[in-house]
């Protein structure tokens, strides 16, 4: 009589921990919350996702806490920070600046439609005001702007013999105008190629027509 070989027992997969399995649903919610707002159901999430549906409520209380932590990954920097790291140095500050813009835009543009799709079904909270520091400073707004600021002057710093101003200065500066230029509602906004020019040249163009 054969002997049969007893049949390997399967392995399972490593069970994922929390943060990522948070993470792995955040990512599969927000574009359904920009096409669905409020209105998405943790159904679709999880389809989205790839998971059950009560696997979501292992890492969210509720439904509004899975909301609230698409709202604040919309308007983290992390992304932002590591593509304006990657412009390469090696072209002209012109091209460097053009590639940024496009980057804080695009990042201002996600934030706003997760935003907007929340508010327009009146879900979204409005979030409580910053409290400012001694010298008047907004702490938790200027955090936020900390990182992509520092990855915004590595980008004038090759450059720094020929420009008016620190790297730094510069820096704080372009984008603040890129993100008042890219708001959300702006009439006729700048394109990202006027907005670099303005920013280069200035607004009067000199006598010979040359920029």
């Amino acid at each position: 009589m054969t002997e049969t070989s007893p049949t390997p027992s399967r392995r399972r997969a490593p069970a994922m921990d929390a943060d990522r399995r948070r993470a792995m649903i955040v990512a599969a919610a927000l574009p359904l919350v920009v096409e669905y707002g409020a209105s998405v159901t943790t159904a679709k999430i999880a389809k989205a996702a790839g998971i059950g549906e009560g696997t979501i409520f292992r890492v969210f209380p509720d439904k509004e806490a899975l909301l609230k932590a698409c709202v604040a990954e919309a308007v983290r920097p992390d992304d932002t920070v590591r593509h304006l790291e990657a412009i390469s140095l090696d072209q002209p500050l012109t091209d460097r600046l053009t590639e940024a813009a496009e980057v804080i835009r695009g990042h201002l543009t996600r934030m706003g439609a997760v935003i907007s799709a929340l508010a327009a079904t009146g879900r979204l909270e409005p979030p409580a005001p910053p409290k400012p520091d001694e010298k008047g400073r907004l702490p938790d707004r200027e955090a936020g702007l900390a990182a992509p600021r520092a990855a915004l002057a590595a980008l004038f710093e090759p450059d720094q013999d020929r420009l008016r101003l620190s790297a730094e200065r510069l820096a704080d500066a372009f984008q603040l105008m890129v993100m008042s230029a890219g708001r959300p509602g702006a009439p006729d906004p700048l394109t990202i190629e006027e907005l670099v020019d303005l920013f280069l040249h200035g607004a009067i163009a000199s006598p010979e027509g040359n920029r």
